[in-house]
């Protein structure tokens, strides 16, 4: 029962809608109605600018950190590894499908990166901090926020089969599905993409100015 309750719990954590809050509290506009239409950090950050862009996605961050570290309300859960393992998937999942699917706004919420993160960082973050490399890489490289979202979700799956070789069987089938849930959630910026019309996020705007500079 106690379980339940705190997979509840971590759920409506993951509810909270900190982009339309802010975009409603700071502007007076839902950012769903704005840019591709999406209440996550990339959209916040193209629509209100870096600072909110920031703080939005560590908020988001932070909600996944939180809900999947709730297994320590429960005493059993910090002595056994296995147990401990599968129940903070359970939570972080929660505080996921919270993010994408929020009570508090409609059922209309982001594509659940940022709080995969937070999980990843709760449960073994020295995976998460090479996915955040994979993800900055690709973000230097390209400056498609949606590419280095999907590689670095990618990268999970392949650090934890692979490199790290996790024997945990909800573990591996977990990383698998992370990998399949940020793909299938990209679907239109993979599009985009394709066809050339996918948004740049303009952080290196200085880089590209000199590029240019060269070619003229």
């Amino acid at each position: 029962m106690n379980e339940v309750i705190l997979i509840v719990t971590a759920y409506l954590i993951g509810s909270i809608p900190t982009a339309v809050w802010i975009s409603k509290a700071f502007f007076g506009i839902d950012i769903r109605d704005y840019g591709s239409g999406n209440a996550g950090a990339t959209n916040t950050y193209r629509v209100l600018g870096k600072k909110w862009g920031t703080i939005v996605m560590a908020v988001d961050l932070l909600k996944g950190f939180i809900a999947t570290s709730l297994y320590v309300i429960i005493p059993h859960y910090l002595a056994n590894e296995l147990h401990r393992t599968n129940f903070m998937i359970g939570l972080g999942l929660a505080a996921v499908v919270g993010h994408i699917f929020p009570i508090w706004a409609g059922f209309r919420g982001g594509k659940g990166v940022a709080t995969l993160l937070g999980m990843a960082l709760a449960i073994q973050p020295i995976v998460a901090a090479c996915c955040i490399a994979v993800f900055l890489l690709v973000l230097y490289l390209t400056r498609f926020v949606s590419l280095s979202s999907m590689l670095a979700g990618i990268a999970f799956m392949v650090f934890i089969l692979f490199i790290f070789n996790e024997q945990e069987t909800l573990y591996r089938i977990f990383a698998v599905l992370v990998a399949l849930m940020v793909v299938l959630t990209h679907q239109k910026n993979i599009g985009r993409i394709l066809k050339g019309t996918e948004s740049k996020v303009p952080i290196l705007k200085y880089r590209d100015r000199r590029r240019q500079r060269r070619r003229s």
